[in-house]
């Protein structure tokens, strides 16, 4: 089998480099972290009426806050981006992150799994953390502070929690980790049972479709009646995660750690699968399921939150299935620029969001439409998030962990 990368700096890294490389996984994997600041250059310019605030503790709880750097110019291309990558791109990127935790776990043993994800996810949180300030300044300028870094670094220690951007990923997936770790070791013949699983679940896209369907709905929908799908999120200190789909991020999660274990090469995820085969037909359920999704989700729409969850759901997994078949189609040959954006995409999830609320407080007085601006955003900061680490990966040590 060939081993699966892990989207987030697994136990067992896979390079570009690596003759077992599984090439559209790992190209997918770079994709997403591409579509992630994307997804952040963008945030500034949705259709967010402006309301000013004064304070950093007024910003974090507005509406606002979605974003260190809010534009005053709007975008209905950006907002239609934002709308389609926040429907299934986090859920995809904990699958594929879950992909090769079974196998790893088995080759190394709990201990030195543990080890390793810990360095590899725990160290990262850390940075993310440390730098998060840098660009949380950016809205401190936005809301007229004047006072400097000090001004700045006062409002930041009364807040009552601190904003780590999309840190929350890492320390999320740490604590799946930690759920499959303590899985094998409460479940004895684990490893039996995924290998004697009945294939027609795990092949067949149709059925596996039904089954996402089935149980993502009975992971979310119950979380989102209880708490607001768009606007609550459990924090704690510099860990946070959107409260309603805690349960179903976990799903996908240990759905990849059941695809891994029971062995990509046998199930739809293999390069000759119906999935890759059918990509046109995938490609049109996700559309369907997405249009769909916003017609529903429409605050003027007379639909209650059952059938909007259920869409939700629907254009979730049918994204996921789409891009997985994309890829399993048109990225099997190895490209050289691919190769290097796939080595360094983690790094480049690690420090982007500070690149891109500098860029975006950098465009908030240049006179061109939003679209234009954002467009700028995300290429810039693609380009110098790429560059930057790939020069920082040269430092003795740090591609051992990025």
């Amino acid at each position: 089998m060939a081993p699966t990368p892990d989207l987030a700096a697994g136990s067992e890294r896979q390079s570009a480099s690596d003759k077992h490389y599984n090439t559209a996984l790992g190209y997918l994997r770079a994709f997403i972290i591409v579509l992630v600041i994307l997804h952040h250059s963008a945030l500034a310019y949705l259709p967010i009426p402006y309301t000013p605030v004064f304070s950093l503790a007024e910003h974090r709880h507005s509406i606002r806050a979605i974003s260190p750097v809010n534009d005053r110019q709007h975008s209905v291309v950006l907002s239609l981006i934002v709308i389609f990558n926040d429907k299934f791109f986090m859920s995809l990127m904990f699958l594929l992150s879950g992909l090769f935790v079974w196998k790893s776990l088995q080759a190394k043993g709990r201990s030195v799994f543990f080890r390793d994800r810990l360095m590899r996810l725990g160290l990262p949180f850390a940075a993310m953390v440390i730098i998060s300030p840098l660009a949380y300044y950016t809205t401190y300028l936005q809301i007229g502070g004047t006072t400097g870094p000090p001004g700045y670094w006062h409002q930041w220690m009364s807040l009552d929690s601190w904003p780590a951007g999309p840190a929350w990923f890492l320390w999320l997936l740490m604590i799946f980790d930690i759920i499959a770790v303590r899985l094998s070791a409460l479940i004895p013949g684990t490893s039996d049972f995924f290998r004697k699983m009945p294939s027609a679940v795990l092949r067949g896209p149709a059925l596996f479709f039904v089954f996402l369907v089935l149980i993502s709905s009975l992971s979310y929908i119950p979380m989102a009646t209880i708490y607001d799908p768009n606007w609550a999120w459990w924090v704690w200190g510099p860990f946070t995660f959107q409260t309603s789909r805690i349960f179903l991020y976990m799903v996908y999660f240990l759905i990849g750690v059941v695809l891994g274990a029971y062995g990509i090469e046998r199930t739809l995820l293999a390069p000759d699968s119906a999935l890759a085969r059918r990509w046109v037909i995938w490609v049109g359920v996700a559309l369907a399921a997405f249009l769909m999704s916003i017609v529903t989700g429409n605050p003027s729409a007379r639909m209650n939150q059952m059938l909007v969850s259920i869409f939700f759901i629907l254009s979730c997994a049918a994204s996921s299935l789409a891009f997985l078949a994309l890829f399993l189609r048109f990225a099997g040959k190895r490209r050289k620029v691919f190769d290097s954006l796939s080595v360094n995409c983690y790094g480049m999830y690690v420090i982007h969001y500070v690149i891109v609320s500098w860029l975006l407080y950098a465009m908030l007085k240049a006179q061109l439409p939003a679209t234009a601006k954002g467009s700028i955003v995300f290429v810039c900061a693609l380009l110098l998030c790429w560059a930057a680490i790939a020069a920082i990966r040269r430092i003795p040590g740090v591609a051992r962990v990025i």
